[in-house]
């Protein structure tokens, strides 16, 4: 049959080097498991965070194997697997992760003739107890926010990013790959791409519209002055390039510095408090969900849980004692 052919002609094909971009040490580089991210990436067509991130949990199975044979292994040796990942300092959702991996490599090689039985069918995921979102207060946000001063080489820039984290909720990966294009100030809204490509509409706030505009005035045509082609992305660096997600992250870390914040705050927490203050202020769970980009409510509801002062209110209002 040509489907039992297949996976051979396609593992093979996996056998050229990494794609640019990906650290060689975090790269698998058995056939099989070359051939599982490639169809990640080209076939299913999966964001390059996430290939990446399937990537490096391939390289630590592989890692594991150490020589065994993929067809050879019985569901005791993926439960060592599971016990070995305890072992590693991971975090419980990181190990719950690599696990979810190791079943879906094993479905792919199932589904391309690879393998006969799936053995990691049978290999339980933990489960793991979901965390409340770290939240900031409009207070603290405001002294974010304002932490880059006229002193900063690209202030002005550096403000236009906090404003649009918090004012979209995007998370650092969408922020950086953000074009100009993107960007309607005069109609009041962005266009987002998130996980699979996945395109919504966010409406800008005055502030966030007012700080992006400083920047394209003041800053961004000193950015892309000589670079050909003219870059088409909203937020350049000091070479003219992308600013990086990675960098977005040290920019906001130096900033809650700056401003005297304790605590972790990553551009996700920007994330929770857009979604969360959304809420608190009487938005709607599923305008919420579509704005944030969620594929379930239920990921949504989480905010639900974190307003303690809207949570007070509807016990006072509805609960016969309160």
């Amino acid at each position: 049959m040509p489907r039992a052919t297949e996976p051979r002609n396609r593992i093979a094909a996996a056998a050229n080097p990494a794609p640019v971009g990906t650290p060689a040490k975090l790269v698998p580089t058995g056939p099989y498991f070359r051939a599982f991210v490639n169809y990640l990436r080209s076939e299913c067509h999966l964001a390059e965070n996430s290939v990446q991130a399937y990537s490096r949990d391939l390289a630590r199975f592989e890692r594991w194997l150490a020589g065994r044979r993929i067809p050879s292994l019985t569901i005791r040796d993926l439960s060592n697997y599971a016990q070995w990942l305890g072992e590693q300092e991971l975090s419980p959702r990181s190990a719950a992760r690599h696990v979810v991996t190791v079943r879906m490599f094993f479905r792919y090689l199932q589904l391309e003739g690879a393998l006969k039985e799936n053995v990691a069918e049978l290999l339980g995921s933990p489960k793991l107890w979901r965390r409340v979102p770290n939240v900031l207060t409009a207070q603290i946000l405001d002294k974010l926010l304002a932490a880059p001063a006229q002193g900063d080489p690209l202030w002005r820039r550096d403000r236009a990013m906090l404003e649009l984290l918090y004012a979209t909720g995007c998370r650092a990966s969408e922020m950086s790959f953000l074009k100009l294009s993107d960007v309607h100030l005069a109609e009041g809204f962005c266009l987002c791409k998130g996980k699979g490509n996945k395109e919504r509409l966010v409406p800008l706030g005055r502030r966030a519209a007012d700080a992006v505009r400083a920047y394209l005035e003041h800053e961004r045509p000193r950015l892309v002055a000589g670079v050909t082609p003219t870059p088409p992305w909203l937020l350049i660096s000091r070479r003219g390039k992308r600013l990086a997600r990675e960098r977005i992250w040290e920019l906001l870390k130096r900033y809650t510095a700056r401003a005297g914040l304790s605590g972790k705050i990553s551009p996700h927490t920007l994330r929770h408090s857009f979604a969360t203050h959304l809420l608190a202020g009487g938005a709607d769970l599923r305008q919420v969900q579509e704005m944030l980009g969620h594929a379930n409510i239920a990921t949504t509801q989480i905010y639900t849980h974190v307003d303690q002062g809207r949570l007070k209110a509807v016990h006072r209002k509805f609960h016969p004692r309160a």
